[in-house]
Protein backbone atom coordinates (compact mmCIF):
# COMPACT_ATOMS: atom_id res chain seq x y z
CA UNK A 1 0.00 0.00 0.00
CA UNK A 2 1.11 3.08 -1.06
CA UNK A 3 2.07 5.96 1.45
CA UNK A 4 0.14 8.81 -0.49
CA UNK A 5 -2.01 7.96 -3.64
CA UNK A 6 -4.01 10.73 -5.61
CA UNK A 7 -5.95 9.52 -8.20
CA UNK A 8 -8.34 11.57 -10.44
CA UNK A 9 -7.54 14.68 -8.64
CA UNK A 10 -9.50 17.62 -9.48
CA UNK A 11 -9.73 21.33 -7.77
CA UNK A 12 -12.54 23.27 -9.53
CA UNK A 13 -12.95 26.78 -8.09
CA UNK A 14 -16.27 28.33 -8.43
CA UNK A 15 -16.00 32.00 -10.01
CA UNK A 16 -18.64 34.54 -11.13
CA UNK A 17 -17.91 34.16 -14.63
CA UNK A 18 -17.96 30.18 -14.59
CA UNK A 19 -16.23 26.71 -13.11
CA UNK A 20 -12.82 26.76 -13.95
CA UNK A 21 -10.56 23.46 -13.40
CA UNK A 22 -7.69 24.75 -11.39
CA UNK A 23 -5.66 21.11 -10.98
CA UNK A 24 -7.23 18.25 -13.45
CA UNK A 25 -7.01 14.58 -13.27
CA UNK A 26 -3.75 14.47 -11.27
CA UNK A 27 -2.78 10.99 -10.21
CA UNK A 28 0.42 9.99 -8.69
CA UNK A 29 1.40 7.60 -5.86
CA UNK A 30 4.93 7.84 -3.25
CA UNK A 31 6.07 5.72 -1.04
CA UNK A 32 8.06 6.24 2.46
CA UNK A 33 11.23 7.88 1.26
CA UNK A 34 10.52 8.99 -2.08
CA UNK A 35 11.14 12.42 -3.23
CA UNK A 36 8.66 13.85 -6.47
CA UNK A 37 9.24 17.04 -8.00
CA UNK A 38 6.61 19.43 -9.25
CA UNK A 39 6.94 21.71 -12.21
CA UNK A 40 5.95 24.35 -14.49
CA UNK A 41 4.97 27.86 -15.09
CA UNK A 42 3.66 29.78 -12.39
CA UNK A 43 -0.05 29.40 -13.34
CA UNK A 44 -0.19 25.87 -13.88
CA UNK A 45 -1.72 24.17 -11.04
CA UNK A 46 1.43 23.69 -8.62
CA UNK A 47 0.51 25.31 -5.36
CA UNK A 48 -2.63 24.25 -5.69
CA UNK A 49 -1.97 20.67 -5.67
CA UNK A 50 -0.51 21.29 -2.63
CA UNK A 51 -2.74 22.94 -1.16
CA UNK A 52 -5.49 20.46 -1.84
CA UNK A 53 -2.94 17.76 -0.01
CA UNK A 54 -3.16 19.49 2.79
CA UNK A 55 -6.86 20.00 2.98
CA UNK A 56 -6.24 23.81 2.30
CA UNK A 57 -7.86 24.48 -1.10
CA UNK A 58 -9.65 28.06 -0.64
CA UNK A 59 -13.16 27.95 -0.13
CA UNK A 60 -14.55 28.78 -3.10
CA UNK A 61 -12.82 25.17 -4.52
CA UNK A 62 -14.56 21.85 -4.48
CA UNK A 63 -12.41 18.95 -4.62
CA UNK A 64 -12.87 15.69 -6.07
CA UNK A 65 -11.38 12.14 -7.14
CA UNK A 66 -9.39 10.19 -4.08
CA UNK A 67 -6.97 10.88 -1.88
CA UNK A 68 -5.46 8.31 0.32
CA UNK A 69 -3.13 8.62 3.03
CA UNK A 70 -2.19 5.49 4.36
CA UNK A 71 -5.34 3.97 2.49
CA UNK A 72 -7.68 6.27 4.37
CA UNK A 73 -10.00 8.16 2.40
CA UNK A 74 -9.01 12.30 3.20
CA UNK A 75 -11.43 13.70 0.45
CA UNK A 76 -14.58 14.83 1.93
CA UNK A 77 -13.21 14.81 5.79
CA UNK A 78 -14.73 17.49 7.24
CA UNK A 79 -12.67 19.85 8.75
CA UNK A 80 -12.09 18.69 12.19
CA UNK A 81 -10.46 15.09 10.97
CA UNK A 82 -8.22 16.98 8.75
CA UNK A 83 -6.57 19.03 11.65
CA UNK A 84 -5.59 15.77 13.09
CA UNK A 85 -4.00 14.88 10.00
CA UNK A 86 -2.60 18.49 8.93
CA UNK A 87 0.92 18.75 10.49
CA UNK A 88 0.98 15.80 12.08
CA UNK A 89 0.87 13.43 9.08
CA UNK A 90 1.43 15.77 5.98
CA UNK A 91 3.04 19.05 6.84
CA UNK A 92 3.90 22.05 4.37
CA UNK A 93 6.85 24.28 3.79
CA UNK A 94 4.83 27.28 2.36
CA UNK A 95 5.85 29.47 -0.24
CA UNK A 96 6.55 32.73 1.37
CA UNK A 97 7.73 32.54 4.84
CA UNK A 98 7.26 36.59 4.94
CA UNK A 99 3.51 36.07 5.29
CA UNK A 100 3.04 32.33 6.83
CA UNK A 101 4.69 32.76 10.25
CA UNK A 102 2.34 34.93 12.56
CA UNK A 103 3.81 38.57 12.97
CA UNK A 104 2.51 38.73 16.77
CA UNK A 105 3.71 35.78 18.11
CA UNK A 106 7.61 34.75 18.87
CA UNK A 107 8.73 31.73 16.90
CA UNK A 108 9.12 29.24 19.57
CA UNK A 109 5.66 29.44 20.82
CA UNK A 110 4.92 28.77 17.04
CA UNK A 111 6.79 26.11 16.80
CA UNK A 112 5.62 24.66 19.99
CA UNK A 113 2.11 24.90 18.94
CA UNK A 114 1.87 22.00 16.58
CA UNK A 115 3.29 19.81 19.25
CA UNK A 116 0.99 20.49 22.09
CA UNK A 117 -1.92 20.03 19.79
CA UNK A 118 -0.79 16.71 18.09
CA UNK A 119 2.02 15.32 20.72
CA UNK A 120 -0.26 16.61 23.39
CA UNK A 121 3.23 17.74 24.80
CA UNK A 122 3.47 20.04 28.16
CA UNK A 123 4.20 23.75 27.45
CA UNK A 124 7.59 23.38 28.92
CA UNK A 125 8.55 20.70 27.56
CA UNK A 126 7.10 21.43 23.94
CA UNK A 127 9.04 24.90 24.22
CA UNK A 128 12.29 22.29 24.73
CA UNK A 129 11.62 20.60 21.26
CA UNK A 130 10.94 24.09 19.70
CA UNK A 131 14.52 25.33 20.80
CA UNK A 132 15.77 21.86 19.87
CA UNK A 133 14.65 22.07 16.29
CA UNK A 134 15.57 25.54 16.05
CA UNK A 135 19.18 24.43 16.70
CA UNK A 136 18.68 21.72 14.37
CA UNK A 137 17.82 24.14 11.33
CA UNK A 138 20.81 26.17 12.00
CA UNK A 139 19.43 28.87 14.05
CA UNK A 140 22.36 30.25 16.33
CA UNK A 141 21.67 30.84 20.32
CA UNK A 142 18.54 29.11 19.76
CA UNK A 143 17.26 29.21 23.41
CA UNK A 144 17.52 33.29 23.08
CA UNK A 145 15.81 33.33 20.04
CA UNK A 146 13.07 31.13 20.29
CA UNK A 147 11.64 34.53 22.26
CA UNK A 148 12.34 36.68 19.18
CA UNK A 149 9.16 38.04 16.95
CA UNK A 150 9.78 36.77 13.00
CA UNK A 151 10.50 40.68 11.81
CA UNK A 152 13.86 39.66 14.15
CA UNK A 153 15.14 37.24 11.44
CA UNK A 154 16.37 37.58 8.21
CA UNK A 155 14.43 35.68 5.08
CA UNK A 156 16.56 32.68 5.36
CA UNK A 157 16.06 32.13 9.15
CA UNK A 158 12.24 32.69 8.83
CA UNK A 159 12.45 30.16 5.66
CA UNK A 160 14.42 27.39 8.30
CA UNK A 161 11.87 28.59 11.16
CA UNK A 162 9.22 27.32 8.78
CA UNK A 163 10.80 24.22 8.18
CA UNK A 164 11.79 23.35 12.00
CA UNK A 165 7.72 23.93 12.43
CA UNK A 166 6.48 21.54 9.34
CA UNK A 167 8.96 18.83 10.73
CA UNK A 168 7.64 19.22 14.35
CA UNK A 169 6.00 16.34 14.48
CA UNK A 170 7.64 14.66 12.16
CA UNK A 171 5.00 13.98 9.48
CA UNK A 172 4.97 11.00 7.11
CA UNK A 173 4.77 13.71 3.86
CA UNK A 174 6.79 16.54 3.80
CA UNK A 175 5.19 19.14 1.01
CA UNK A 176 7.61 22.23 0.25
CA UNK A 177 6.20 24.95 -2.02
CA UNK A 178 8.81 27.14 -3.32
CA UNK A 179 10.88 26.32 -0.25
CA UNK A 180 14.16 29.07 -1.49
CA UNK A 181 11.76 32.13 -3.13
CA UNK A 182 13.92 35.34 -2.47
CA UNK A 183 16.74 33.35 -1.23
CA UNK A 184 20.32 33.81 -2.71
CA UNK A 185 21.72 30.66 -4.31
CA UNK A 186 24.34 29.82 -1.52
CA UNK A 187 21.24 30.17 0.86
CA UNK A 188 19.45 27.82 -1.53
CA UNK A 189 21.71 25.25 -1.07
CA UNK A 190 21.75 25.66 2.47
CA UNK A 191 18.34 24.78 2.97
CA UNK A 192 17.58 22.65 0.11
CA UNK A 193 20.61 20.09 1.68
CA UNK A 194 18.87 20.69 5.30
CA UNK A 195 15.75 19.50 4.08
CA UNK A 196 17.27 16.44 2.05
CA UNK A 197 18.97 15.60 5.10
CA UNK A 198 15.96 16.06 7.45
CA UNK A 199 13.93 14.03 4.88
CA UNK A 200 16.74 11.08 4.85
CA UNK A 201 17.28 10.82 8.59
CA UNK A 202 13.41 10.72 9.24
CA UNK A 203 12.47 8.62 6.45
CA UNK A 204 9.67 10.90 5.05
CA UNK A 205 8.23 10.83 1.55
CA UNK A 206 8.86 14.72 -0.07
CA UNK A 207 7.33 16.42 -2.76
CA UNK A 208 9.57 19.46 -3.84
CA UNK A 209 7.38 22.35 -5.88
CA UNK A 210 9.08 25.12 -8.24
CA UNK A 211 9.09 26.71 -11.38
CA UNK A 212 13.11 25.94 -11.05
CA UNK A 213 14.04 23.00 -13.34
CA UNK A 214 17.34 22.49 -12.12
CA UNK A 215 16.50 23.10 -8.28
CA UNK A 216 14.17 20.31 -8.43
CA UNK A 217 16.51 18.05 -10.87
CA UNK A 218 18.96 17.45 -8.26
CA UNK A 219 17.03 17.23 -5.37
CA UNK A 220 13.86 14.73 -6.63
CA UNK A 221 13.92 11.24 -8.04
CA UNK A 222 10.52 11.55 -10.25
CA UNK A 223 8.87 14.62 -11.69
CA UNK A 224 5.65 15.64 -13.19
CA UNK A 225 5.40 18.19 -15.23
CA UNK A 226 2.21 20.39 -14.95
CA UNK A 227 0.66 22.64 -18.09
CA UNK A 228 -3.33 24.38 -17.39
CA UNK A 229 -3.53 22.32 -14.41
CA UNK A 230 -3.00 18.91 -15.67
CA UNK A 231 0.26 16.42 -15.89
CA UNK A 232 1.40 16.64 -19.52
CA UNK A 233 4.40 14.49 -18.45
CA UNK A 234 6.05 11.94 -15.86
CA UNK A 235 8.95 10.41 -15.56
CA UNK A 236 12.27 9.52 -13.60
CA UNK A 237 14.14 12.69 -13.56
CA UNK A 238 17.34 11.35 -15.27
CA UNK A 239 15.00 10.02 -17.82
CA UNK A 240 12.54 13.04 -18.66
CA UNK A 241 15.45 15.61 -18.40
CA UNK A 242 17.25 13.64 -20.72
CA UNK A 243 14.73 12.80 -23.03
CA UNK A 244 12.74 15.33 -22.72
CA UNK A 245 9.09 14.22 -25.09
CA UNK A 246 6.17 16.51 -24.65
CA UNK A 247 6.20 20.00 -26.96
CA UNK A 248 5.65 21.64 -23.47
CA UNK A 249 8.70 20.10 -21.50
CA UNK A 250 10.85 20.38 -24.58
CA UNK A 251 10.27 23.69 -24.81
CA UNK A 252 10.08 24.81 -21.13
CA UNK A 253 13.75 22.96 -21.05
CA UNK A 254 15.13 25.08 -23.82
CA UNK A 255 13.93 28.33 -22.29
CA UNK A 256 16.46 27.56 -19.77
CA UNK A 257 19.57 29.17 -20.82
CA UNK A 258 22.78 27.43 -21.41
CA UNK A 259 26.09 28.99 -20.27
CA UNK A 260 26.43 29.17 -23.77
CA UNK A 261 23.18 31.01 -24.75
CA UNK A 262 24.16 33.54 -21.54
CA UNK A 263 27.25 34.41 -23.45
CA UNK A 264 25.11 34.86 -26.70
CA UNK A 265 22.57 37.33 -25.09
CA UNK A 266 25.66 39.34 -23.94
CA UNK A 267 26.27 39.78 -27.53
CA UNK A 268 22.16 40.99 -28.27
CA UNK A 269 21.78 36.99 -29.15
CA UNK A 270 17.82 36.69 -28.36
CA UNK A 271 17.10 33.34 -25.82
CA UNK A 272 14.58 31.07 -26.17
CA UNK A 273 10.97 31.42 -25.65
CA UNK A 274 7.60 29.42 -25.65
CA UNK A 275 5.21 31.45 -28.07
CA UNK A 276 1.89 32.58 -27.11
CA UNK A 277 0.36 33.24 -23.17
CA UNK A 278 -0.62 30.96 -20.40
CA UNK A 279 -4.36 30.96 -20.73
CA UNK A 280 -6.43 31.64 -18.27
CA UNK A 281 -8.20 28.99 -16.07
CA UNK A 282 -11.98 29.96 -18.06
CA UNK A 283 -10.15 29.54 -20.95
CA UNK A 284 -8.46 26.48 -21.66
CA UNK A 285 -9.01 24.05 -24.47
CA UNK A 286 -11.67 20.91 -23.32
CA UNK A 287 -8.15 18.68 -24.71
CA UNK A 288 -4.53 19.56 -24.92
CA UNK A 289 -4.14 22.49 -22.01
CA UNK A 290 -0.93 23.37 -24.78
CA UNK A 291 -2.91 23.57 -28.16
CA UNK A 292 -2.42 26.65 -29.80
CA UNK A 293 1.02 27.57 -28.31
CA UNK A 294 2.37 24.17 -29.29
CA UNK A 295 4.20 24.58 -32.59
CA UNK A 296 2.77 20.76 -33.26
CA UNK A 297 -0.95 21.62 -32.79
CA UNK A 298 -3.54 19.89 -34.48
CA UNK A 299 -6.98 19.96 -35.04
CA UNK A 300 -7.32 17.28 -32.81
CA UNK A 301 -5.31 19.03 -29.71
CA UNK A 302 -7.88 21.59 -28.64
CA UNK A 303 -11.10 19.39 -28.92
CA UNK A 304 -10.08 15.75 -27.81
CA UNK A 305 -7.91 14.64 -24.51
CA UNK A 306 -4.87 13.17 -25.80
CA UNK A 307 -3.62 9.96 -25.59
CA UNK A 308 -0.77 8.73 -23.12
CA UNK A 309 2.48 7.49 -25.06
CA UNK A 310 4.53 5.18 -22.84
CA UNK A 311 8.24 5.63 -23.61
CA UNK A 312 9.28 3.29 -20.44
CA UNK A 313 7.51 1.63 -17.53
CA UNK A 314 8.32 4.84 -15.75
CA UNK A 315 7.85 7.90 -18.26
CA UNK A 316 4.83 8.73 -20.01
CA UNK A 317 3.70 11.96 -21.93
CA UNK A 318 0.09 12.79 -23.28
CA UNK A 319 0.44 14.34 -26.97
CA UNK A 320 -1.17 13.54 -30.16
CA UNK A 321 2.18 13.76 -31.88
CA UNK A 322 3.51 10.70 -30.09
CA UNK A 323 7.08 11.76 -31.55
CA UNK A 324 7.16 15.40 -31.64
CA UNK A 325 10.67 16.71 -33.33
CA UNK A 326 12.07 20.04 -34.56
CA UNK A 327 15.32 22.14 -33.51
CA UNK A 328 13.29 24.57 -32.36
CA UNK A 329 12.19 22.80 -29.60
CA UNK A 330 15.06 20.81 -28.95
CA UNK A 331 16.67 21.57 -25.64
CA UNK A 332 20.08 21.95 -24.48
CA UNK A 333 21.69 18.76 -22.81
CA UNK A 334 21.66 20.59 -19.48
CA UNK A 335 21.07 17.00 -17.63
CA UNK A 336 24.73 16.03 -17.56
CA UNK A 337 25.21 19.85 -15.33
CA UNK A 338 22.24 19.23 -12.86
CA UNK A 339 23.11 15.07 -12.03
CA UNK A 340 26.68 16.65 -11.55
CA UNK A 341 25.57 19.70 -9.91
CA UNK A 342 23.54 16.37 -7.52
CA UNK A 343 26.56 14.26 -6.95
CA UNK A 344 28.73 17.20 -6.05
CA UNK A 345 26.24 18.64 -3.30
CA UNK A 346 25.47 15.11 -1.72
CA UNK A 347 29.62 14.93 -1.16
Amino acid sequence: MALLEAHRLRVELRTRHGSAAAVRDMSFTLERGDTLGLIGESGCGKSMTALALMGLAPGNAAVSGSLKLDGRQLIGLPDRNWQRVRGARIAMIFQEPMSALNPVHRVGAQIAEPLMLHRRLPRRQARERAIELLDRVGIPDAARRAGSFPHQFSGGQRQRIMIAMALACEPDVLVADEPTTALDATVQQQILALIGELVAERGMALILISHDIGLVARNARRLLVMYGGAVVERGAADELLSRPAHPYTRALLAARPSLAQRLEARRGARLPTIAGAVPGLLNLPPGCPFAGRCPFTQPPCAAEAPPVTALSNTHRFSCFASSPAGDALRPPPLWEDWDGDRRHHQR
